[in-house]
């Protein structure tokens, strides 16, 4: 009876075991292909002055990670670094500005038609601050992190299973006050970003 019991037990506990792998396995494959990472290199063009300063044409990255919780739609976040230089500003000559921080939001991924393109949109937030470096590289001002928000649209083009390319045009708004020797500057960097992610999914 024991060598029953016992072979019994073995069995529930095989069974339990087996069955256990078995719906882990079922959720992997159900999950692949929901995640993707992306890596964007862009260009941006400021609209408007950021105080008194003209900025130049900037140019930046970012690296983010999405999860599809829908067919069609994903939650993203990431981090991003974008600089601006500027011959003249209320931080003297040849300043630049570098937008640093984290981004987040939704993204929303669906073919065009028969087409092999697809349609995406992102809209989401920046938790950024701006660092301004003298001619030196020195930095001289810190605004602290605050909210921004972005909007983008562009195309996804399967290059092959498991990878995409995404061209889009963005467009960014981050306003932060910065402090420079006891006096206090609105800044409000707005720009089009021209760029194309580099995405695995997996």
């Amino acid at each position: 009876m024991k060598t029953l019991t016992n072979f019994s037990a073995a069995h529930n506990l095989f069974v339990g075991a087996l069955a256990i792998t078995l719906l882990l396995s079922s959720m992997v494959v159900q999950a692949q292909d929901r995640w993707s990472l992306e890596f964007r290199p862009g260009v941006n063009l400021p609209t408007q002055k950021l105080g008194d300063a003209d900025l130049k044409t900037g140019y930046g990255f970012e690296g983010s990670l999405a999860y599809s919780f829908l067919p069609h739609l994903s939650v993203y976040g990431g981090w991003s670094w974008n600089r601006f230089g500027a011959d003249q500003s209320f931080a003297g000559a040849n300043t630049d500005f570098e937008e640093t921080g984290y981004t987040y939001g939704l993204q929303f991924i669906h073919p065009i038609s028969t087409s092999n393109l697809s349609l995406l949109l992102r809209a989401g937030g920046l938790a950024n601050h701006i660092e301004l470096e003298n001619s030196d590289g020195d930095i001289i001002a810190d605004s602290g992190h605050g909210f921004g928000w972005q909007v983008e649209a562009g195309v996804s083009i399967p290059i092959s299973e498991k990878w995409r390319a995404q061209p889009g045009l963005r467009y960014r708004a981050l306003s932060r006050d910065v402090r420079l020797n006891g006096s206090t500057f609105g800044t409000d960097l707005n720009y089009i970003s021209l760029g194309i992610g580099i995405v695995k999914v997996f």
